[in-house]
């Protein structure tokens, strides 16, 4: 089976994500892409989580499943729980509900965000009032190949 890999091209593994993609910018969701989906993929579903959050590890900031398999994920996912422009995907509940929560730690924190691509050998059957854990436990069993991407972000850093 061929290796998963996740990038973005808003930003590069292990370097700084945008201003426009955090919490203190335009809070867009950033384009993903995913090389190497297996043919035998039926969905994705992605989470984002705060890696360096001092009392939640892995603070969840976004959840979507269903999405259609395809090599790149748009940037700007509207919020809403349905995402009719992306064939139906659901997003769940996370720190952004129902849409995406980029990063917005204290003023002089660094964190390391990570953005999770799940690639599933079906669709999943879940309300959007659930949670990544949910959507965790659903998938296991499911899961054809996992790929992640990790950056940083600074409030106060300039670009």
């Amino acid at each position: 089976m061929e290796v998963l890999t996740l990038s973005s091209r808003d930003f590069e593994a292990g370097g700084w994500i945008p201003r426009k993609n955090s919490a203190r910018g335009e809070n867009r969701s950033p384009a993903l892409t995913l090389e190497g989906i297996t043919p035998e993929a039926r969905s994705l579903a992605v989470t984002m989580d705060d890696a360096s959050h001092p009392l939640f590890k892995n603070y969840n900031h976004w959840v979507i499943w269903n999405l259609p398999v395809q090599a790149e994920i748009p940037e700007g996912i509207p919020a809403g729980k349905i995402v009719d422009n992306l064939g139906g995907a659901v997003q769940g509940m996370a720190y952004g509900r129902h849409v995406y929560k980029g990063p917005k730690p204290p003023f002089k924190s660094v964190h390391t965000y990570t953005f999770t691509a799940y690639v599933l050998d079906c669709e999943i059957s879940l309300p959007p009032e659930s949670h990544r854990a949910e959507l965790l436990a659903v998938i296991e069993g499911h899961v054809l190949q996992r790929a992640t991407l990790s950056a940083k972000f600074q409030s106060r850093r300039k670009e």
